[in-house]
């Protein structure tokens, strides 16, 4: 009995240790339950933050000892910090107010807290407004009658009297005192939208904001789009009600008219409105940048339809006067927005003044480089500021002698942070230090003394600091990222590198390539080749890579991310123009004769396993690679794909591509579903049925063209989600354990 026991005893101990190793072995690897579920991973962010003091301080958001939200202020040269603004003096009836964004009037005597927002499209722009001063040591609501969250984009005049903001598509004033409240515009409905924008302004320039107060408060510049003939486009709600409910959307499809856009300056004291003289019809342009330089001059941009035209004018109030001060052209488009890992790619789009309000900068193509340029208001006079044969990625706040700008002129998949004299004679001064090798980023304050710096590259997670300029001494780790650090390095973390592909058509290509765990090169593993290869975005860079991606690698595959022609890489203009009305011919031949490339190179990729899939444009990519190139591409998926360029919005279809009504074959020729009759491989489709930014409408009529053709595939609807395909419990690990199960199902790994 005894022995036994021993027995029983000695093989429980053996099991339970074997449980353990096996446990202990496991938590090594990653499964989609850790990425997507639990809070194993995750990342830390920084608050808002909004520079003082002309940049000696800051003041960001964090929570007090009884967990609630608080304004903290830092002096920059240290990192000493005091209360700017209690959680006490954040409490009406009882409770604290849940900060969500904050900004200061311009005296500094008032704390805007935007709270309690509602979504409006991509972002919550919509919420309440409170207001604490300073002076009276009290909290106010803006708007107190008004419907809770209903109010967008509250600000500040720069005497600090009023408050401007935005309801139901009209523009309003309020006495901050007497909390008297004024209408400036009555006729928005909707269809006619006063000091906000349409869906596709919002999408396609990154502007939601439109109004601004002048220096002197007597006027506010808004535009009014009037989307009365835009055509809206119906989403259908089947989950939410025992009867459907269409949800709709003033949507411009390419080759559809846009909103009609004016300018319109207000009199803030009597209400009346002066339409700014731009010419040209309304219809047949865009308006997407107005600034004040100051109180009696006004910077205006001009795009015309097709966006290969720029105009700049000065506006002077006094006078009604409208001048032309500067033109760029380009054959294919000019960019207004300049895509990149580096720059932010909503917010507005006003030029930086400089020397005084005298110039303004600007970045431009026109000389075979994204180069910046100092222009003149009065003469519209350009001096090259950034000579050299490199392209600027992102610039920032400058001093009166030196601009900030962020490049890379030997390794596009990098970014730096580099200084230039603004008056183009001097040489560029690398300001990053050389132990941040990846892609650095930056927030720059107003005196452009002090920076907010994102450091991160392939094996480590966004890290974010205050540093010094130009000596980049950092001063304090805001974002160290510790927790998910410890957590990466108890994970079997695959070896990423790097690589450049030259095709037969002699294009060089960046590539990046993340191995299998205990990878041998004598074996064959599938590859997994990871698209997006439009104008909006870059994929093989030397940033984190993230879970997913260490994941698939972990699974066996090997995970490969190549930059096309036509993508925002740091390599020329003619790399990025060359894809002008080649959308989808030229970039997905980029792509298949890169990965014709890359398997005959290394011989540990079987040509019978390989794998696409991408999201967006990365899903008309993914369509158009397994529909053009059935011989390289055997199993994909498209998440939320455009599969007809016809259906996408005008200004981003028709920016690459031109005007339908003039060059309609192309559109044609450039969409996935032309070709989806050649379909061989396995293809999964998935989409969002509320998805409005590539509607639904492309997923059907792409089966539609499947079915016609007798083509077997699988597809995923998800009911009510958006283009991020994330709303609802669970989405996203079903999402993924969809794609990944897809990918494992028509893959053999009998071999590794």
């Amino acid at each position: 009995m005894s022995s036994t026991l021993q027995s029983i005893s000695f093989l429980l101990s053996f099991l339970a240790f074997t449980f353990l190793g096996i446990a202990q072995k496991n938590d090594s690897l990653l499964n989609l339950d850790r990425i997507y579920v639990s809070k194993e991973f995750k990342s830390d962010r920084l608050a808002p933050l909004f520079w003082v003091e002309d940049g000696n301080a800051f003041v960001t958001i964090e929570k007090s000892e009884n967990g609630n939200d608080q304004l903290i202020k830092y002096r920059s040269k240290d990192y000493k910090s005091d209360v700017y603004l209690s959680t006490e003096k954040l409490t009406s009836n009882g409770v604290n107010l849940k900060i969500e964004d904050f900004s200061l009037s311009p005296d500094g005597s008032k704390v805007m807290i935007f709270t309690n927002s509602s979504r409006v499209w991509r972002t919550n722009s919509k919420g309440d407004f409170w207001v604490y001063d300073f002076d009276t040591d009290k909290l106010k609501k803006l708007g107190k009658d008004f419907s809770p969250s209903s109010l967008m984009f509250a600000k500040f005049s720069d005497n600090n009297q009023f408050v401007a903001y935005v309801k139901d598509f009209n523009i309003y004033k309020e006495n901050f005192k007497t909390g008297e409240i004024t209408p400036l515009t009555t006729d928005g409905t909707g269809a006619i939208i006063n000091g906000t924008f349409d869906w596709v302004y919002e999408e396609e320039f990154g502007v939601r904001d439109g109004f601004t107060w002048s220096p002197d408060a007597s006027k506010i510049a808004f535009w009014q789009l009037d989307a009365s003939e835009i055509g809206t486009f119906y989403m259908i709600n089947n989950t939410d009600s025992v009867y459907a409910e269409p949800i709709s959307v003033q949507y411009p499809k390419a080759g559809f008219n846009p909103s009609s856009a004016k300018l319109g300056l207000i009199n803030t004291k009597t209400s009346e409105i002066n339409w700014i003289p731009v010419p040209g019809d309304p219809a047949q342009h865009y308006l997407p940048a107005m600034q004040w330089v100051n109180k009696d001059v006004l910077l205006i941009q001009q795009m015309n339809r097709k966006q290969n035209e720029l105009n700049v004018y000065t506006y002077r109030p006094s006078s009604n006067k409208l001048r032309k001060i500067y033109t760029e052209t380009e054959d294919t488009w000019v960019d207004l927005r300049y895509p990149d890992i580096a720059s932010n790619h909503w917010g507005n789009n006003d030029q930086l003044i400089v020397d005084n309000g005298k110039s303004f900068l600007r970045m431009t193509e026109n000389d075979g480089w994204r180069h910046m340029y100092k222009i003149s208001l009065e003469t519209g006079k350009k001096t090259l500021v950034t000579p050299g044969n490199y392209d600027v990625a992102a610039y920032y706040q400058t001093n009166a002698e030196n601009l900030y700008i962020v490049a890379s002129p030997n390794n596009a998949t990098q970014r730096y942070l580099y200084s230039v004299p603004l008056n183009g004679a001097g040489k560029l001064t690398r300001i990053t230090p050389a132990a941040f090798g990846g892609v650095n980023s930056y927030d720059v304050s107003l005196n452009g003394e002090y920076a907010i710096h994102k450091f991160t590259d392939v094996n480590t997670p966004n890290t974010l600091s205050l540093v010094s300029l130009p000596k980049h001494k950092t001063i304090q780790k805001l974002v160290d990222n510790k927790q998910l650090k410890n957590r990466l390095k108890s994970l079997a973390i695959p070896e990423t590198s790097f690589f450049k592909v030259t095709t037969k058509e002699g294009i060089v290509m960046d590539g990046r390539m993340t191995k299998p765990l205990n990878f041998n090169e004598s074996k064959k593993y599938p590859v997994l080749f990871h698209v997006y290869g439009e104008p909006w975005g870059v994929v093989a860079t030397d940033q984190w890579i993230g879970l997913y991606e260490i994941y698939m690698a972990q699974k066996g595959f090997v995970v490969i991310n190549i930059d096309n022609r036509g993508t925002p890489s740091l390599k020329g203009s003619e790399w990025r123009k060359s894809i002008y009305q080649k959308l989808g011919v030229l970039n997905s031949r980029d792509q298949a004769l890169a990965a014709q490339k890359v398997l005959k190179t290394y011989n540990f990729l079987d040509k019978d396993r390989v794998n696409v899939w991408g999201w967006s444009g990365g899903g008309s990519m993914t369509q158009n690679l397994l529909f053009r190139y059935p011989e390289i591409y055997k199993t994909g998926v498209a998440v939320a794909g455009v599969a007809n360029q016809l259906l996408y919005d005008n200004i981003y279809q028709e920016r690459y591509m031109g005007l339908p009504n003039e060059d309609k074959d192309k559109f044609i020729e450039g969409s996935p579903i032309t070709y989806a009759k050649n379909l061989k491989g396995n293809l999964l489709l998935i989409h969002g049925t509320g998805d409005d930014n590539v509607h639904y409408q492309n997923m059907e009529l792409l089966v539609n063209e499947l079915i016609r053709n007798n083509k077997e595939f699988e597809m995923m609807a998800y009911p009510n989600r958006s283009h991020g395909i994330y709303e609802g419990q669970g989405t996203s690990l079903h999402l993924y354990t969809l794609i990944t199960n897809y990918f494992l199902k028509h893959n053999k790994f009998d071999n590794n």
